[in-house]
This record gives C-alpha cells, sequence and structure tokens, in this order.
C-alpha cells in the first residue's frame, strides 16, 4: 500500500530533533518521488522509494507539508545545504533539480490551481481523505479513494469548481515558511512576489470563507458551502479553523477569538474535539465517504485526535494556554488511565480516533498507532505550549501555559549546544515573555542566538 506522503512529512516535524540525519534522507526520497509540476504521489513505497502509481496523485494538500518539513529540519539543524542537494522527480534522475526548486513548486502548486472564489481547488481531496468532492459516487462498493466521477474525469481528473478552504489555510500557514528561506538566501524578489500570493490568499478566505463566527470547510462541486451555517448538517468543521488562526487570518477582525469560542462550544467534548458537529445522517453524494460512517465515528464526527494537535496550537498562539492545555489533556494517553475500561487502546500510544458524542460507545479509542497524532502533539505541547521553538535565526522561546502554573523548566540541545530553560511566571499569566537572559545577559526580543557549543543558562519572565 505505501506510506503516505503527506503522513511522512508531518511526521518528521516531530522527531526531526532526534534524528536529524535520518530526517534529511527521509526528505530526499519523499521529494524524489514528487512530480515537475509540485503536485505529488499521494503515497511513496519506502523500499523501492518510488511513488505509488495505483493511487496516484491530486491530493491537493499533499505538496504543502514538504515546505514544513524541509523548513523544519532547516530550523532544527541550521543545515541549509539541503537546499542545494540535486533531487529527482519522479525518480529520474535525468530530471533532478535544487531541493529548492522543489520546494518553489509545491508553493505554486497550490497558486496555480486556484477556482472560482481564489481559494485552491480541492482536487481529489486534501487532508480528509474522506470529503471527495469530485467522486458523486452512487454505486456500492466503489471505492471512494480511486473512483472519479466521468464528468471530473472529463475536465482533467477532478472538479474545477470544488474548493478546499482546509489547504487555504494551510497555504497561509506553510507559506511563510517558505518565504523564510527565501529571504535568508537572498532572494528579496521571489520573497516579496511568494507573500503577496499569501496575503491575497488570506483576503480570498475572509471574503469568501468566513462564516461570522468560524471558517468554512470547503465549496463542493456545485459551488455550495461545506461546513457552513448555511448547511444542514456538518455546519461547522475542525480542519481550517487551527491554520487560519495561526496565520492570523482576520484577527484583526476578531476572527481568532470568535473561530476558539465557536470551536469550544460546538467542537469540544470531554474526550476531545469532534471532526465536524452535528454529524451527517444521511449519505450525500456530493461530499463522498465522510458521510457513510454512523455519527461520532471515523471522520463522521468522531474525534480525529490527528487535527486536534492543530488546535491545540492554535489557542497556544492565540495566548490561551489554559485552553491549549484543556485540550492536550483530553486526548493525551497519559490523561486517560482512568477510563481505560472505556478507552479500551493502549495508555501509552495514541489512536486514529476517538468515538464522538454521537457515537453509542463516546470515549472509546479506535485504531491505535494508525495515526499522525504522536508527531504532531509534539510539536504541540513542545513548540507551542512549553514554547521552545526552533527557528532559522535560533531558538525562540514564547511559551503559552496555564495560568495557575508558576512556571516550569525545560532542557534543549539544539545545534550542538545544550540550554537549561527556566521560565518564571510571576503574574500567573498565559502568555508573554517580559525578559529573557542567556548566561545572565539580557537579549532583545526571544529569540536566542544559536551557540555553537556549552551549557547555557536561560531565564524567562513572562508577564
Amino acid at each position: 500500500r505505501g506510506m503516505g506522503f503527506r503522513d511522512s512529512n508531518q511526521d518528521i516535524l516531530g522527531f526531526v530533533h532526534q534524528i536529524p540525519d535520518r530526517a534529511r534522507e527521509r526528505l530526499i526520497d519523499l521529494a524524489s518521488t514528487q512530480l515537475e509540476d509540485g503536485g505529488c504521489y499521494h503515497q511513496y513505497q519506502p523500499l523501492t522509494k518510488k511513488g505509488n502509481s495505483d493511487i496516484g496523485g491530486d491530493f491537493s494538500d499533499d505538496p504543502l507539508w514538504m515546505i514544513l518539513s524541509v523548513g523544519a529540519y532547516i530550523k532544527e539543524t541550521g543545515d541549509w545545504s539541503i537546499l542545494d542537494e540535486q533531487v529527482p522527480y519522479d525518480n529520474d534522475a535525468s530530471k533532478a533539480q535544487p531541493m529548492l526548486q522543489h520546494l518553489d513548486v509545491s508553493f505554486y502548486h497550490i497558486v496555480n490551481n486556484l477556482g472560482p472564489h481564489g481559494l485552491p481547488l480541492a482536487m481529489r481531496a486534501d487532508w480528509n481523505d474522506c470529503i471527495n468532492l469530485s467522486c458523486y459516487s452512487d454505486t456500492p462498493g466503489e471505492s471512494f479513494q480511486t473512483y472519479t466521477n466521468p464528468k471530473f474525469a472529463a475536465e482533467g481528473g477532478y472538479s474545477k469548481v470544488a474548493e478546499s478552504v482546509m489547504v487555504a489555510t494551510l497555504f497561509t500557514y506553510a507559506g511563510p515558511t517558505y518565504v523564510g528561506i527565501l529571504k535568508h538566501l537572498g532572494k528579496d524578489a521571489e520573497a516579496e512576489k511568494a507573500q503577496a500570493e499569501i496575503d491575497k490568499m488570506k483576503e480570498n478566505v475572509m471574503k469568501s470563507a468566513f462564516d461570522g463566527d468560524w471558517f468554512i470547510r470547503a465549496y463542493d462541486a456545485e459551488g455550495k458551502k461545506m461546513g457552513s451555517k448555511e448547511c444542514e448538517e456538518g455546519k461547522i468543521f475542525i480542519e481550517p479553523q487551527g491554520f487560519a488562526i495561526m496565520s492570523e487570518i482576520g484577527k484583526d477582525e476578531g476572527a481568532d477569538v470568535k473561530t476558539l469560542e465557536a470551536i469550544d462550544k460546538y467542537l469540544n467534548t470531554q474526550y476531545g474535539l469532534v471532526l465536524n458537529n452535528p454529524a451527517f445522517t444521511k449519505y450525500y453524494i456530493q461530499y463522498g465517504e465522510i458521510s457513510t460512517y454512523p455519527g461520532g465515528y471515523k471522520e463522521n464526527a468522531g474525534i480525529f485526535t490527528h487535527n486536534n494537535a492543530w488546535i491545540i496550537c492554535a489557542a497556544a498562539y492565540a495566548g490561551r494556554g489554559d485552553q491549549a492545555f484543556k485540550y492536550y489533556s483530553e486526548i493525551a494517553p497519559a490523561f486517560n488511565e482512568e477510563i481505560s475500561d472505556l478507552h479500551k487502546t493502549e495508555p501509552y500510544v495514541y489512536g486514529q480516533m476517538v468515538a464522538g458524542k454521537d457515537a453509542s460507545r463516546f470515549g472509546e479509542g479506535k485504531n491505535s498507532w494508525l495515526t499522525g497524532t504522536a508527531a504532531w502533539n509534539m510539536v504541540a505541547i513542545s513548540q507551542y505550549i512549553i514554547g521552545v521553538q526552533p527557528d532559522f535565526d535560533g531558538l525562540k522561546v514564547d511559551p503559552s501555559i496555564p495560568h495557575e502554573w508558576d512556571g516550569f523548566k525545560a532542557t534543549r540541545q539544539f545545534r550542538g549546544a545544550t540550554y537549561n530553560i527556566t521560565v518564571q511566571n510571576p503574574d500567573h499569566v498565559c502568555k508573554g515573555v517580559k525578559s529573557l537572559t542567556v548566561d545572565g545577559k539580557a537579549i532583545d526580543g526571544n529569540i536566542i542566538p544559536a551557540q555553537a557549543d556549552g551549557v547555557h543558562e536561560v531565564v524567562v519572565v513572562l508577564g
């Protein structure tokens, strides 16, 4: 079956600090399966290191994850040479180009495939493989993953009307990493051009995809909203919300606060955040597989732990440390010991999902190990809540913690040096660095310049 292109890129976000050499190797293997237009095989075979042609490509989110993973590798290691590495397209050495060029085509693959509202085309699917806006299957047993309605097949394989708001917000979240790389390389004109595309996408999202209290999920192939107050069911979805908040889309208009409040009101449960609400109770041919599952299971209003992490990150980013840690605690295996008889799955590993509030066994875990949650929740707890985040220019420290915490201590190894970090919270705030010292010397801002070696004492005061 192969391994997921998007999944493997996201896994790197969580383990690059542990085995950077292996991460580098995996990044090159993944990029070697990319197509010249920036599209990607949805799966690759780790043994042959080739893309899986049985599944093919045209999953609209895939290219963006590589921008994030390559960026994470550079931020962690400071190894900019990976961008000069000659990497094939479609495993054809004669088509090899520098890794930077792979990032170029990844970014512009989104820009070059926009729909009527200036939002990315949904193509066969985005991160949610069960939202199939070009399928329209009315035959039982037909694969939603491989079947395309003949009408859309004739148009090139997918609808040129259906758009993904999730991919739009992922683009505005991942895009600044690409811009940062270009700026570091002195490619200012290219960086400015890319930033203009990000800014334009943010405008398009606010204009056409903000529903007043949250961001809609998509436009279907008929040009109708999915994940909107206007819908009969499935009025709000989790996937686009976190990336929109972290991209600061509509922040000046209070969109971030409204969205977080809507998430807490409509999606949160004692066992985690459901993927959508209300659950679908019948088959919607225009949406595909998502509406075939019973309410509360899998993608139909199940608690998909993978994308819970995006909301944890977003709440922390927005300064809501209490909300972020609450969501983290709801799904972290260590916090589920007391409900092990209900939860069922191993108490030391994340599962793909937990049965949602519409399910007969609300709170029961499903499909342990089969998830990208561990990597993303490592990012959530270490980089957004604890707030120790690698950056191109050093180590950023920006905690977002529960207000009752007095502080904490953490040790971080980074680019050959060790940092003993003490965070003090005398005013009991959730977020806001008042002062930062390294080895007794005050630092402007909250980014610690990378040190070559040694052990360094860092003191951060919140306030």
